[in-house]
């Protein structure tokens, strides 16, 4: 899939992703700062994910785990922090919400800091559990 607006544009394609741009920018993220880069990859491969450009230029990402059938978790969105504050946040989550992998009964994700964004796309604030396995499990 692919969108455009303006100067910028979002895909899905696999052979357009960054590996190391993606890598360093989640490592400067709250969430992800400990994530080792082999993990970070590993996870892209495993994962349905959209690349925000501008030109040629990654700018930003999202991730999407999904069984494409109930669940889909939207995970590691950012924007470039150079780019921010243009609305292009709203949009990368506006075209992940759009994608197939997210057309399932329930959306999940996690924030520290960002509910009013999602909240605006119908996302609600609910509990949940979790566990943690050892670092040499993953």
């Amino acid at each position: 899939m692919k969108w455009i607006k303006e100067d910028y544009w979002i895909t899905d394609d696999k052979d357009r992703v960054d590996l190391d741009y993606i890598a360093a920018s989640l490592q400067t993220t709250y969430w992800a700062k400990e994530r080792p880069k082999a993990l970070i990859e590993k996870s892209i491969e495993n994962s349905f994910f959209l690349t925000l450009f501008k030109g040629e230029r990654p700018i930003g990402f999202a991730r999407i785990v999904s069984d494409c059938a109930v669940f889909a978790w939207l995970c590691d969105v950012f924007v470039d922090p150079d780019f921010r504050g243009g609305g292009l946040g709203k949009w990368l989550v506006q075209c992940a919400l759009e994608h197939d992998s997210m057309h399932v009964k329930i959306n999940l994700l996690a924030t520290k800091d960002a509910h009013g964004l999602y909240e605006k796309f119908s996302f609600e604030r609910k509990e949940c559990m979790v566990r943690y396995n050892k670092a040499d499990s993953a």
